[in-house]
C-alpha cells in the first residue's frame, strides 16, 4: 500500500508493539503528530524534551522494552542527549525520532536545524539519517533491533521533515526477536572449575542481570554455593534483601559488602561494569582475587579489571547453562557477619525507610542523584529488578521524574521519586505532565537547601568560600506543588518522621512531602 512517511513510521511503531511514546511537537514533526491522531498509540506530552526523553527510559528499565521518545529540530533535539547519554551509560533499550529540516536544506544552517546524528554519535548505540519515504520501514525495523538486542542502548532514528511527506510503498511486518545465543560450552566448563575450586566466592550483580531477568538464576546460584550477594545501583532487585546472605550494595559506605569482598576467594559479577565510582574494586587488584565474570558484551570483559576467565552471554541464559554444572558447597567460615549493620543513620535515611515500608513492595522507586540516591539505594526494600530506577553511569540530576512517569506508564504502579532539592530544581516541571495525566506519584524532596554530595565533598576536601554547596533557595515546595495541581505537605525536622509519612501519605496522588532535614545531614 502507498503512504506516507509519517504514516509509515507509525504503522512501524504499532509493529513493535508500542503503545506509549513520550515527546514535544515542533515544525518539523507535526506529521508525525496527524499520524499519531489516527493510530492506537498515547501520545505522553512532557514539559520539556529531556522529561520525555527520561520518561521514555523509565517505560523501558520498568517494561524490559525499548521506550520511544519522539522530538523537533534543534533545540528538540538537543534537549535529549543527556538522556541518551543516560540510556547509553545503563545500556537502556531507547528509540529516540527526531525531525529535522527538509533534505534539500541539511548543511545550510537553516533555521533549528542541528546535525544531531554527529552531536549524539559519542552516546548512541546507532544512528540513521533517513532520506526517502522508502527507506523508513527499515529504519524503525532496524532501531528497535539494534536497541533491544545485544548490549542494549539507544538508537537515533533522524528525520528531514519533508520526508514525512513523501510516499512510498509499505508492506507490513512482523518483528523478529533475536534469542539470546547459547553460550561457549569451554567457557561454562572453566567457570565450573572455578567455582568448585573456590572456598568464599561472592556473587556481584549488576544492570545486565536487571535486564536479562536473571533473578532467579542469581538466588538458585546463591543458595547453591552459600555465598554472599551484593550488587550495583543498577542490579538493585536481583537479590530479595530478605536472603539470608544478601550484603546490599558494593559501595564505600557499605563495610560489610567490602569486607566480603576483600576476604572471597573468588568473585564472580554477573552483568555489571566496574565502575571507578567504588574503590571496593580496588581490593581485587590488590590481593589479585580471581575473577568470574558474566557479561553479554564482549567488550567488557578485562575493561577495568582483568577476569581469570569469562562467560559471553546474556546472564539468565548464562546462568541457566552453568547451574546444572555445579555441586552444592558446604557453609564457609567468613568475619564479615560480625561486623556492625552499615547503613548510616540520619533523618534522610529514616524518611526512606518509612517511605519504602509505607508503600509495600509494589512500589517502583525512582531517584535523582545525590546523597537522597545513596541512601535510597542503601535503605529503600526492593524485592525484585526494575523497581529501583536510577541514574547509575551518567548520574543525571533531574532524571527521578520524568522516569517515574514513564515506569507508571509501563506498568501501572505508584512511583516514590527520592529526590532533593537541588535535583527536583532540575525537572519539577514534570509534575504538571504528572497531574495532567493522574500518574499517581510521591514525591519526596529531601530539602536541605544545599547540594550535599558536593558539600559533602568539599568538607572532606577542606575546600572553603566557594558558596556554591548551600543553595539558599527558600521555596515552598508544598505551595509549589498545589500551584502546579497536585497535593503538597512540608513535614518540619522536629516531626515524628513515621507519623509524618503517614499523615502525608493519607490523600490524593501525586502529592509532593517537602522534608526540610538539616543542612549537614550525612556530611
Amino acid at each position: 500500500m502507498l503512504l506516507n512517511g509519517a504514516k509509515i513510521l507509525v504503522n512501524c511503531l504499532e509493529e513493535q508493539g508500542v503503545r506509549n511514546i513520550f515527546g514535544y511537537p515542533g515544525a518539523s514533526i507535526l506529521s508525525v503528530y496527524d499520524a499519531l491522531a489516527k493510530s492506537s498509540i498515547r501520545h505522553v506530552l512532557t514539559a520539556h524534551e529531556q522529561g520525555a526523553c527520561f520518561a521514555a527510559e523509565g517505560y523501558a528499565r520498568r517494561s524490559g522494552k525499548a521506550g520511544v521518545v519522539l522530538a523537533t529540530s534543534g533545540p528538540g533535539a538537543t534537549n535529549l542527549v543527556t538522556g541518551l547519554a543516560d540510556a547509553y551509560m545503563d545500556s537502556v533499550p531507547l528509540v529516540a525520532i527526531t525531525g529535522n529540516v527538509p533534505l534539500a536544506q541539511l548543511g545550510h544552517d537553516s533555521f533549528q536545524e542541528v546535525d544531531i546524528f554527529d552531536v549524539s554519535m559519542p552516546v548512541t548505540k546507532y544512528g540513521i539519517i533517513v532520506k526517502s519515504a522508502s527507506e523508513m520501514a527499515p529504519a524503525i525495523r532496524r532501531a528497535f533491533a539494534l536497541a533491544e538486542s545485544g548490549r542494549k542502548g539507544p538508537v537515533l532514528v533522524d528525520v528531514p521533515s519533508d520526508i514525512f511527506d513523501c510516499s512510498a510503498e509499505y508492506e507490513p511486518a512482523v518483528p523478529e526477536h533475536t534469542l539470546p545465543s547459547a553460550p561457549d560450552e569451554e567457557q561454562l566448563r572453566v567457570a565450573a572449575e572455578m567455582i568448585a575450586a573456590s572456598e568464599r566466592p561472592v556473587i556481584y550483580a549488576g544492570g545486565g542481570a536487571a535486564q536479562a531477568g536473571a533473578e532467579q538464576q542469581i538466588l538458585a546460584l546463591a543458595r547453591l554455593l552459600k555465598a554472599p550477594v551484593t550488587v550495583s545501583y543498577m542490579g538493585i532487585g536481583c537479590c530479595p534483601p530478605d536472603y539470608e546472605r544478601y550484603l546490599g550494595v558494593l559501595s564505600d559506605i557499605n563495610i560489610r559488602a567490602a569486607e566480603a569482598v576483600s576476604e572471597c576467594d573468588l568473585f564472580i559479577t554477573v552483568g555489571a561494569r566496574f565502575n571507578s565510582r567504588y574503590g571496593a574494586f580496588n581490593g581485587l587488584r590488590k590481593r589479585r582475587i580471581p575473577l568470574l565474570q558474566i557479561d553479554a558484551d564482549r567488550a567488557e570483559i578485562d575493561k577495568n579489571v582483568h577476569a581469570s576467565a569469562a562467560v559471553i552471554g546474556d546472564a539468565a541464559a548464562a546462568l541457566d547453562a552453568l547451574l546444572p554444572l555445579l555441586g552444592e558447597k558446604e557453609e564457609a567460615v567468613w568475619a564479615y557477619p560480625e561486623l556492625a549493620d552499615f547503613r548510616e543513620e540520619n533523618r534522610g535515611t529514616r524518611i526512606i525507610r518509612a517511605l519504602s515500608q509505607a508503600l509495600g513492595r509494589n512500589v517502583t522507586v525512582t531517584t535523582d542523584v545525590g546523597l537522597h540516591q545513596e541512601w535510597a539505594a542503601h535503605n529503600a526494600q526492593i524485592f525484585s529488578p526494575r523497581r529501583f530506577l536510577t541514574s547509575g553511569g551518567l548520574g543525571a540530576m533531574g532524571f527521578g521524574m520524568g522516569a517515574a512517569i514513564g515506569a507508571h506508564f509501563a506498568s501501572g504502579d505508584t512511583c516514590l521519586v527520592v529526590t532533593g532539592d537541588g535535583s527536583f530544581n532540575m525537572n519539577m516541571n514534570e509534575l504538571t505532565t504528572a497531574v495532567k495525566h493522574h500518574v499517581p506519584l510521591v514525591v519526596a524532596v529531601l530539602n536541605n537547601n544545599a547540594l550535599g554530595m558536593i558539600r559533602k565533598l568539599q568538607t572532606a576536601r577542606k575546600v572553603k568560600g566557594s558558596g556554591v554547596n548551600a543553595l539558599y533557595l527558600n521555596v515552598d515546595y508544598a505551595a509549589l506543588a498545589q500551584a502546579m495541581g497536585a497535593r503538597g505537605v512540608t513535614v518540619n525536622e522536629d516531626e515524628d518522621v513515621e507519623e509524618a509519612v503517614a499523615a502525608a501519605l493519607d490523600g490524593p496522588l501525586p502529592v509532593v512531602i517537602d522534608f526540610r532535614i538539616p543542612i549537614n545531614t550525612g556530611i
